[in-house]
């Protein structure tokens, strides 16, 4: 897949932020500075984070009107433009697309939306990978001629963040993107294998650019469970390394500090060194606005309620967590007799304690231990019910 100017590996990265004039300004705004004339005839796919559904500005997915500027130049450089997406389990991308609002967008400018799990995967070699030696990818990652990168800065309880670089997953194949949060540790290096696996993923599906919507970003409980925060910025950028390192200063932390953008660097997959880019404007460090990290431990967000969390993927996790935001004050009404609650979920368990409220497909080989609500992921609605022992009302259903 060819990459836009300046990305090859011993030119200065140049990065470019866009602050204060609402997400469809930012955008064209900060995508100005980059050379688009050999996009010219070619096919560009855009790849959002529209894996969830969730209204415009919640933080969860990338704003429309982001969408509809990238569009927008894009097609004024004379490229021909599709929008792909391969959710997480369990989740229509049609309604993601349509409650994001980016299939209105799409309308709009007759722009082809992809639901990129409906064909036959390519399987892709990873050549340098450590944690993952294999990938299943959706087709039209690689049928493209260029790949954008649009993702939503947020913080992530795994990976620390979500920008660019980690967007790529969701070009993966179906539930082959939950086989990233199974993996057993690798042998010889102490980060986790998440976090091991996305920096491999990453020599191999490298976004030709980078376009960061902090129109909303997430704190605190991200992907999907955190507060949503206001920052009105774009971050855009040839190298998505560079570009999510921008990023990662703005929202308060350092891209050195993010296992997966950390080691990708290392092996020369991009650039994190910010002495090594010119980002304009010069004044961009005026915008940082830092974003509260997610707990080191869910017990300080959710008091005498302990999280067993081994190897999940995201979307148990945002599941459980959603289902907490809501109930937790209602919770110890089911378990009268308990003072502290034990919830499981992941598929790293051997031992789990009596009691224990296990959650998703991956908690059934621990049988006898408690409740257990099968599911990948479980249904909030059908948790209520399994702790309840009785049916949920309508606004229930809703809201979980």
């Amino acid at each position: 897949m060819p990459q836009l100017p300046p990305n090859q590996p011993e030119a200065r990265r140049s990065v470019h932020v866009a602050h204060g004039g609402g997400a469809y300004a930012n955008t064209i705004e900060a995508l100005r500075p980059i050379d688009l004339a050999g996009v010219h005839g070619k096919r560009v796919l855009l790849k959002p984070n529209a894996g969830r559904v969730a209204t415009p500005g919640s933080g969860v997915t990338t704003h429309p009107d982001v969408v509809a500027a990238t569009i927008d130049v894009f097609r004024e450089a004379g490229a021909e433009v599709a929008i792909g997406e391969s959710p997480i389990v369990g989740v229509d991308v049609r309604e993601a697309f349509e409650t994001g609002g980016i299939a209105s967008v799409a309308r709009q400018r007759d722009c082809p939306l992809i639901d990129m799990d409906r064909r036959r995967f390519v399987e892709v070699a990873v050549p340098e990978g450590r944690a993952i030696r294999r990938l299943k990818v959706c087709p039209e990652a690689l049928e493209f001629d260029f790949l954008v990168s649009l993702p939503v800065m947020k913080m992530h309880m795994h990976t620390r963040v979500t920008l660019a670089v980690k967007n790529m997953k969701g070009c993966l194949w179906r539930r082959s993107k939950v086989k990233l949060h199974m993996l057993p540790p690798v042998e010889g290096i102490d980060e986790k294998p998440i976090d091991v696996a996305i920096a491999d993923m990453s020599s191999v599906l490298r976004p030709s650019l980078a376009v960061i919507d902090g129109t909303v970003g997430m704190e605190g409980l991200g992907p999907s469970a955190g507060r949503p925060k206001p920052m009105d910025v774009v971050v855009a950028g040839t190298d998505a390394f560079a570009a999510d390192a921008v990023a990662c200063r703005l929202m308060g932390t350092d891209a050195q500090a993010i296992p997966h953008l950390r080691m990708g660097a290392d092996r020369g997959y991009g650039v994190v060194d910010l002495a090594r880019m010119t980002v304009t404007p010069d004044h961009w460090h005026e915008w940082i606005s830092p974003l509260a990290p997610p707990p080191e431990n869910l017990t300080i967000e959710f008091p005498n309620i302990t999280v067993l969390d081994n190897r999940s993927c995201s979307a148990c996790q945002s599941t459980l967590l959603l289902f907490l935001k809501r109930y937790k004050d209602r919770l110890f009404d089911y378990f009268p007799s308990q003072e502290t609650i034990d919830i499981a979920i992941g598929s790293g368990h051997t031992d789990l304690p009596e009691g224990t409220l296990r959650l998703g497909n991956c908690t059934a080989n621990c049988k006898g231990l408690g409740i257990f609500v099968p599911g990948c992921p479980p249904v909030g609605s059908q948790i209520l019910i399994a702790i309840s022992g009785k049916p949920v009302d309508e606004e229930d259903k809703k809201s979980v």
